[in-house]
């Protein structure tokens, strides 16, 4: 059996890294986070999203990364906003897209 290595999750776009680069990521992450919630209407915008603090280790001095990636996708599925007409949930600028062509269902 192939082991896969340990990924972690971020808490703000939800995407996968490795145990390396989740450093390097999350700093380009938050910055591009801020681009684009400049970017939108008033009614759109979002508080800046807050890293979830997991202090749980394990006895050998590891972090739970199952508790630390939970909590991070957490974070991240927060960060979706549902289109008024239809429900489904969609960050903030993919959801300005959506409503362009999301219709009421017609009662028949």
């Amino acid at each position: 059996m192939i082991r896969r290595p340990p990924t972690i999750v971020c808490y703000i776009c939800g995407r996968e890294y490795g145990t390396k680069s989740i450093a390097i990521h999350e700093p380009q992450c938050l910055k591009k986070w801020h681009n684009e919630n400049n970017l939108l209407p008033k009614q759109l915008r979002r508080p800046e999203p807050i890293k979830p603090q997991i202090t749980t280790i394990s006895a050998k001095g590891f972090y739970d990364l199952e508790a630390l990636n939970e909590a991070a996708w957490t974070s991240a599925q927060s960060q979706l906003v549902p289109c008024h007409i239809c429900g489904r949930t969609f960050l903030p600028d993919r959801l300005i897209v959506h409503q362009r062509s999301c219709k009421p269902k017609v009662a028949k």
